[in-house]
């Protein structure tokens, strides 16, 4: 499609980008937080523990004073469902509540709209104790910790995203370090009970938040990524189709209709992997109505027929749920360039990716995560030229300009990451942030704040309003 007419963002447009709380605050154990699973897991080889991260719990002040300086005009960031409830239920700690309550004033005063992810990736330990969210009791322990959310913040916080990426927990859990999965006979419906019960709390926590917090408006906030087929072959389309469902549709046509997608559901029935429905779980799910779509976008994926025998062991295909034989098969998009971590780079597949979305669900659309992860260096006394991540940037927000001509509803764009943090596979030295962290992997020098190139490009963006993208 070719446009002539102006592209513009609308004026009221959410310039920011993201952070996730147990990468980037540290304090992992004190003020009265308890462990959460990403405390107790094993950290991958050669990478830091998550004690310190980018020690944002004690320099938020430092940090939202240099985000005002860019011009944002949201942050989104999660609460640390452990610093607020150590165990998951029951005792609140108050020093954690109080924290929040400082880092959104924090925000306030510079005009900041506070976007509050609920649950990113750090069920308390405790609650992985009894089982994680195999266990029912799980639900309530989230509605019980939404309804502090909702009672402490919800005067100050007007946007909220329930669950970070459920469908990265569901396909690679194991990877990030959220599975509470155990040896069981069929590891797929223990998957999926999961699932069911993620969404389930979902559910009630939307419907609570219209209750309890008028005028708020909340949605998920999933990992989407539209799966080409590697061929106009007949069974690559079907290939394609099928990773479609399983990686993206089931958990957006559960959010936004209240129903499963009927290939995933097919699917599971023949892996005898169908959660178990209790009477009245589906009419919760329907009730429930999001606002919004938030989703995490970084590249495509590209699928081809599977007859079953394959096996995927690299590691980017891991990490974005591809390996799955018998569904399709994972193969290299020619077309696309890669990433130094093997992500491809793919800033068309962004808008349709969004012309997609928005054509399913007709609700407006905030992108939670998108960016680029590099070897960052500081250099020149105190730079850091990334001009590669600018690059790829412009190249998306272009894209994002175009989705909006198509007739796509846009309401905000937050890129991972606001500041350095610790990255969920590759430690410190994956760095994404427009802010540097002075710090190694394991030398933590004195966390110094330095502005990147990409800070002072951002900022430009956002004062134009996303028309002046030049470096």
């Amino acid at each position: 499609m070719i446009h002539n007419k102006e592209r513009r963002f609308p004026n009221n447009f959410l310039w920011g980008a993201s952070t996730s709380a147990y990468q980037v605050e540290g304090a992992n154990l004190i003020d009265g937080k308890g462990p959460s699973v990403q405390d107790i897991k094993k950290v991958p080889e050669g990478t830091s523990e998550l004690d310190v991260c980018a020690d944002q719990y004690h320099k938020y002040a430092e940090d939202i004073a240099l985000m005002a300086e860019m011009g944002f005009k949201t942050y989104r960031f999660s609460i640390s469902w452990s610093r607020i409830l150590p165990k998951g239920t029951g005792e609140i700690n108050e020093k954690g509540v109080q924290y929040y309550h400082n880092l959104i004033d924090e925000c306030l005063k510079y005009g900041i709209e506070p976007l509050v992810t609920m649950y990113h990736f750090d069920l308390p330990a405790a609650l992985a104790e009894i089982g994680g969210w195999s266990n029912k009791k799980t639900i309530d322990a989230f509605v019980e910790f939404a309804s502090i959310l909702f009672y402490e913040y919800g005067s100050k916080v007007k946007y909220w995203l329930t669950i970070n990426e459920q469908n990265m927990m569901t396909l690679v859990g194991s990877l990030i370090g959220t599975s509470t999965i155990g040896d069981v006979e069929n590891p797929l419906k223990a998957l999926y009970q999961e699932n069911h019960h993620m969404l389930l709390a979902q559910a009630k926590v939307m419907k609570l938040c219209h209750e309890k917090v008028p005028g708020a408006k909340i949605g998920p906030a999933p990992n989407i990524s539209l799966v080409y087929p590697a061929t106009c072959k007949p069974e690559d389309m079907i290939a394609a189709q099928n990773f479609n469902a399983i990686r993206n549709w089931l958990y957006l046509d559960m959010a936004v209709y209240g129903y499963y997608n009927p290939i995933v559901w097919s699917w599971l029935e023949d892996n005898d992997a169908t959660p178990d429905i209790e009477p009245g779980d589906m009419d919760i799910m329907k009730a429930a109505k999001p606002d919004f779509i938030g989703f995490n976008y970084y590249s495509t994926a590209t699928v081809e027929y599977s007859d079953g025998t394959e096996t995927s062991d690299t590691k980017a295909d891991q990490q974005k749920g591809m390996a799955m034989p018998g569904i399709c098969k994972s193969v290299s998009n020619p077309y696309a360039k890669k990433t130094e971590f093997g992500w491809e780079i793919d800033p068309i597949g962004f808008r349709a990716t969004l012309r997609e979305v928005y054509s399913r669900y007709h609700l407006p659309i905030i992108i939670t995560e998108n960016g680029l992860g590099a070897y960052d260096k500081l250099e020149d006394g105190d730079k850091v030229h990334d001009p590669y991540r600018i690059f790829y940037l412009r190249n998306h927000i272009e894209q994002m300009k175009l989705a909006i001509e198509d007739g796509v509803d846009m309401m905000g764009y937050c890129p991972w990451s606001a500041i350095d943090l610790v990255s969920t596979h590759e430690g410190v030295v994956k760095r994404y942030g427009f802010i540097y962290v002075n710090r190694d992997e394991f030398d933590l020098k004195d966390l110094r704040r330095v502005r990147k190139d990409s800070f002072y490009w951002y900022k430009k963006v956002i004062a134009s309003n996303g028309e002046d993208l030049a470096d």
